[in-house]
């Protein structure tokens, strides 16, 4: 079986099985108590840094999916490419990922029905490297039960092109899409404040043209936008910091946030 091996353990997220569990159990546990999904969510977005700075707002979006841990058998996890330059969407060549939590088998089935879709191509080489993918995967591990992976590297790709993709996939309950991306990039405090409130705006209408400014994951989130407004979702905020609420400075900070959709 071919894997792809983890390639940012140890630096975004802990690289041992143990302190990695540690870590996502407490920001877990720090998630203020909220109202229950009355069903599960069909989509959730959620931030792609190291853990420290991150970890926390995505976790906001990891725990709604708690009481559904049974429901769901297969992830769509749709994330921008920063390492590898391309057009349209990189399904990788690997039968499985995996994590210092264990290995998630790929849905190959999944992967073949849509090879054949506008902009869909299968290389390694938007995977090898890749964190905007790999740093969901252990939160995933740790709250669902049993589930198949499909993998997709988003690169210059239009909204058409990742909603024909999502929409090949769409399934049921038990197909659950993680879309990864952070908000506004190395601005001020206030002035990220100001945008990514602006930005959520847009996500909570379900507006479909956003741009780098505004989430480093514009390419897979405005799919994912057109998307759920074709099958009629309902977007919320679940939570929105930035760097300068979590760890570091708040001269130069990268905004988080964390959606759930119905």
């Amino acid at each position: 079986m071919s894997i792809r091996e983890p390639a940012v353990a140890g630096m975004f997220y802990p690289a041992q099985a143990e302190h990695l569990q540690r870590s996502i159990h407490e920001m877990l546990a720090e998630v203020a108590a909220c109202k229950a999904e009355s069903s599960p969510p069909k989509m959730i977005i959620v931030p792609h840094a190291g853990y420290i700075y991150s970890g926390p707002i995505a976790a906001s979006a990891y725990q709604r999916l708690k009481p559904f841990a049974g429901t769901y058998q297969r992830v769509i996890l749709l994330g921008p490419s920063h390492r590898f330059a391309f057009q349209g969407l990189a399904l990788s060549e690997s039968e499985a990922f995996k994590t210092p939590l264990g290995v998630i088998p790929i849905d190959l089935t999944a992967v073949e029905a849509i090879s054949g879709c506008a902009g869909v191509i299968s290389t390694d080489q938007a995977h090898r490297y890749e964190h905007s993918l790999e740093v969901q995967l252990p939160f995933l591990q740790l709250m669902l039960e049993h589930f198949t992976l499909v993998p997709i590297v988003v690169g210059l790709a239009s909204a058409d092109q990742v909603a024909n993709v999502i929409n090949k996939l769409w399934g049921g309950p038990e197909t659950l899409f993680v879309i990864s991306s952070d908000l506004s990039h190395y601005h001020d405090y206030m002035t990220a404040k100001q945008l990514d409130t602006e930005t959520t705006h847009k996500i909570l209408k379900l507006s479909h043209n956003l741009n780098g400014e505004q989430a480093c994951g514009c390419f897979p989130l405005n799919g994912a936008l057109l998307c759920a407004a074709q099958h009629h979702l309902t977007a919320t905020s679940v939570d929105l910091r930035n760097s300068g609420d979590t760890a570091g400075s708040t001269d130069a900070v990268v905004g988080y946030g964390a959606y759930v959709l119905h």
